[in-house]
């Protein structure tokens, strides 16, 4: 089954209330608005707990085999807020078949960016 990518935005706006996060900004939103580009990036939606934030972004297999995919990982994951420092965590939401290209890439990355990122399966 194809799931269409707002269904994938949908399934990954679930896994941030399960984490305990409010959805502050998504995709294919009605009442929300979509997020704003970090750096030069696209992310699907933005979700905050107090005062720690979560970027979630949905990846398919066009942005897998993408070879620029590993610098957007890695720029995502090192984000900080702006004034109290603290990081930011990435929430990837990935289909099933998927998941074992995403691990293998994830491990060319730091290990601290590794430590901040979460890998979701939307299925």
């Amino acid at each position: 089954m194809i799931l269409k990518h707002e269904d994938r935005v949908d399934a990954l706006i679930n896994q941030f209330w399960k984490s305990g996060y409010l959805t502050i900004s998504r995709k294919h939103g009605t009442f929300l608005p979509a997020p704003k580009p970090v750096g030069s990036y696209e992310i699907d939606a933005v979700g905050r707990y107090k005062k720690a934030y979560v970027f979630g972004l949905i990846l398919g297999e066009r942005e897998i085999a993408d070879p620029k995919l590993l610098n957007k990982i890695k720029y995502l994951s090192s984000r900080n807020t702006k004034y109290s420092n603290k990081r930011i965590k990435l929430f990837l939401g990935v289909q099933k078949h998927l998941a074992s290209k995403l691990n293998s890439i994830l491990q060319e990355l730091p290990a601290d960016n590794r430590k901040n990122i979460q890998i979701h399966i939307i299925s």
